[in-house]
């Protein structure tokens, strides 16, 4: 296939990637709802038909993690239907994020086929490269324990992410600039493709976390567990949720380290020098000073909750601003990298 139509065959692969993500999405938005309402905790023993009644509807309370509510509506045989049939709509989010995972990825391998060269050239080749990252960090660390909860608010932002990338930073494919010809970009820009991946799944934790430990709040004012919000109800606690997100943070604070760096090492050979106070460079150091003070005050200072969170919070907000607002609106020596 020539360029051209291997740049064609990116886009119809990227836009078919947006559409299963949808339906990802939408599927995990019904697992959240719903799936996490009325799972069994454990098999039910069986019952006799003699036993119907009170103790069958104990046996049916003490099985499941459900509200005493809802759990007095559905019958063993409903429960069962019910737990298969929300095991199946997770089963299903995750497939459709798998097959909309190969589809982005195959999307931006053409997309470098067609260039000859690594698709990190403009805005579009990096929002379109770094949603990818993004998912293959959501499911690489989704085999190392149950992380189910974070697909909606993993896949939404990458689904809104492409959507950008498609409607509004798109750029026909062409050949890099000068100054990025450089062995350094595969290095410096992977590296920060992760880092920033591992950022994102650290955020959307901490906004878990947040919106759990609101709710377990107003949960212990008015005493009721159905005061909670139902996609809330039987999520990890916020105390876990916090947990999840500095493990996040911990991992990609030191590949931020190495890109911020090795960036540094590729302008001295551009450049001339390892530090200008570019606008760029300057947003990448405070997305670092946010985050080394995220650590030092929960690991050295004891900062966790909500004050660990909202540091949390503060060193994503820094990224969306690199990301989204100095790239494109602001001009420096880094102004090739937005929309051309």
């Amino acid at each position: 296939m020539t360029g051209p139509q291997l740049a064609a065959a990116s886009n119809v692969l990227v836009y078919s990637a947006i559409l299963v993500y949808t339906f990802a999405l939408i599927t995990f938005a019904v697992d959240l709802g719903r799936a996490r309402q009325c799972a069994p905790a454990e098999p039910l023993a069986p019952a006799s038909t003699a036993a119907e009644g009170s103790s069958e509807a104990g046996a049916l309370r003490s099985s499941l993690v459900c509200p005493v509510s809802v759990v007095s509506r559905v019958s063993p045989v409903g429960v069962g239907i019910l737990g298969r049939g929300l095991a199946r709509a997770a089963g299903v989010a995750r497939s459709l994020t798998w097959l909309a995972f190969v589809l982005h990825t195959a999307g931006v391998a053409a997309r470098a086929a067609a260039t000859g060269r690594p698709p990190w050239g403009n805005m579009y080749e990096f929002a379109v490269s770094g949603a990818s990252v993004v998912t293959a960090a959501y499911l690489g660390t989704s085999w190392l324990g149950e992380r189910r909860y974070l697909g909606a608010f993993v896949v939404g932002p990458v689904v809104l992410t492409l959507g950008l990338a498609v409607t509004v930073l798109y750029t026909e494919a062409g050949q890099l600039v000068p100054a990025l010809r450089s062995f350094w970009l595969a290095i410096h820009v992977s590296v920060a493709f992760v880092a920033a991946a591992l950022f994102t799944l650290g955020f959307s934790a901490s906004v878990l976390q947040l919106l759990q430990d609101s709710s377990a709040a107003k949960t212990r004012r008015d005493g009721s567990e159905e005061a909670r919000a139902r996609f809330l109800q039987h999520l990890p606690d916020a105390q876990a949720l916090e947990h999840t997100a500095y493990q996040f943070n911990a991992v990609a604070f030191p590949l931020w380290t190495f890109a911020l760096m090795s960036g540094a090492i590729w302008a001295e050979a551009a450049w001339g020098r390892y530090w200008g106070w570019d606008p760029k460079e300057v947003w990448s150091f405070i997305i670092w000073v946010l985050y080394a003070a995220y650590l030092h005050a929960r690991v050295t200072r004891g900062w966790t909750g909500r004050k660990a969170a909202y540091l949390s919070l503060a060193g994503y907000t820094a990224v969306l601003v690199n990301f989204g607002i100095v790239n494109v609106f602001v001009v420096g020596l880094h102004s090739y990298a937005g929309v051309s």
